[in-house]
């Protein structure tokens, strides 16, 4: 099992977007970032859960980034806009440009823009593989030097995701939340990941629990198929019992979402991480 990592440092929260004084400082999406002291120039961008609806922020993001300085990953927590002001494609604009400014700024940050990925919790997991399927190679030409690079993640990490908008298996609450009251098959099949799948796609790592509660193991399943279809390097860790939202699995602070059990599947996650030259690894 892995070493419960201390708390991370709390940096200060910065817009991702050129400020707007008129804007509601709530509605304003933020990265947090924060640099591990022994980083090895790889980075993280994290996508909390919370159904499109709340930023799971504290079991899903601080204590993750805490969990990547541990093993020498700079990580940043990304605050992204939700319902029911905000809908799609909202989140996916505010994921595109943070992943952008980390590699934008990678030398200002001391990052190795090759080695900057996506990580995602549930809706967060969605918006991380929405990200995957659906990044671009920057506009050359803009004004901006930040949106001229490239979204695309170089690796990305699934934990309990929502993926599909169609399937039986569909998270109705993300979809909701994303799409409101839309009726529009077409989109929900362009935001049904596993239908997006390219061999552009990153590697990924995913993990699920066979009885989760809240997102069905069907969602990781269908991504996992769809990597494998087009031969995308992945692996897949499913567990027979546990719930939804665990985080970390440790000291989470929610009843019932503390497992040692589940608790093992970062240490899985860091070894496959450096087998893409991220981190250290836990073994």
């Amino acid at each position: 099992m892995h070493e419960t990592p201390g708390a991370a440092a709390r940096p200060t929260s910065q817009p991702i977007y050129p400020s707007d004084a008129s804007a509601n400082p709530a509605d304003v999406p933020t990265l947090s970032l924060f640099p591990a002291e022994k980083g090895d120039g790889s980075a993280i961008l994290i996508c909390p859960g919370g159904g499109y609806g709340h930023v799971a922020a504290d079991v899903e993001g601080e204590p993750v980034a805490a969990w990547l300085n541990s093993i020498n990953i700079s990580a940043a927590v990304l605050r992204y806009r939700i319902a029911p002001q905000f809908r799609h494609p909202a989140p996916l604009q505010d994921a595109s440009r943070a992943i952008r400014m980390l590699r934008g700024r990678a030398d200002e940050l001391h990052l190795d823009p090759h080695r900057i990925g996506v990580q995602g919790f549930s809706a967060g997991g969605h918006l991380a593989a929405t990200l995957s399927t659906h990044f671009d190679a920057g506009n050359a030409s803009s004004s901006d030097l930040i949106e001229r690079v490239s979204s695309r993640p170089d690796l990305t990490i699934l934990c309990y995701p929502v993926i599909t908008f169609v399937e039986s298996a569909v998270h109705v609450g993300s979809r909701k939340n994303l799409l409101g009251d839309m009726k529009a098959p077409d989109l929900f099949r362009d935001l049904s990941l596993e239908k997006k799948v390219s061999p552009d796609t990153p590697p990924t790592f995913l993990f699920h629990t066979m009885d989760d509660p809240g997102v069905k193991v069907e969602n990781s399943l269908l991504y996992a198929a769809a990597l494998r279809d087009h031969r995308i390097p992945h692996e897949m860790h499913l567990y027979e019992h546990g719930p939804h939202g665990v985080g970390l699995a440790v000291n989470t602070g929610k009843p019932g979402r503390d497992s040692p059990i589940l608790a093992t599947w970062p240490a899985l996650c860091a070894n496959w991480l450096k087998t893409h030259s991220f981190g250290k690894g836990a073994l």
